[in-house]
């Protein structure tokens, strides 16, 4: 299984195993982690599933759609390397992934 490493923005860790196939956003719900919202359900109709990748994977990662870029915009401290956690598709090339959660969602 692929390995995902989420990150709270308090700097707790927590790796988990990632079905290949789902989301990064549908692996942090069934993992219970906290800062992922997901309040649309995966249908990139909102913000709150929104995450930091770490830099050393923003580059290894399809660009985000233009639905998602326009999504980005109610998110909450948008950064360079933000994305929405149902925009990734988990699959073995991202084993060891890894993703913050902002203060806030939305």
């Amino acid at each position: 299984m692929t390995k995902i490493t989420f990150i709270d923005h308090a700097g707790k860790q927590k790796t988990v195993d990632a079905e290949d196939g789902s989301t990064v956003m549908e692996t942090a719900i069934r993992n219970d982690i906290a800062g992922i919202e997901a309040e649309c359900g995966g249908s990139c109709s909102c913000a709150t599933c929104h995450v930091y990748v770490d830099e050393a994977w923003a580059d290894k990662l399809p660009k985000a759609g233009p639905l998602e870029e326009d999504m980005l915009d109610f998110a909450y401290d948008v950064r360079p390397t933000s994305r929405l956690s149902c925009q990734i598709v988990v699959k073995a090339e991202l084993d060891g992934l890894t993703v913050t959660t902002p203060e806030k969602q939305g």
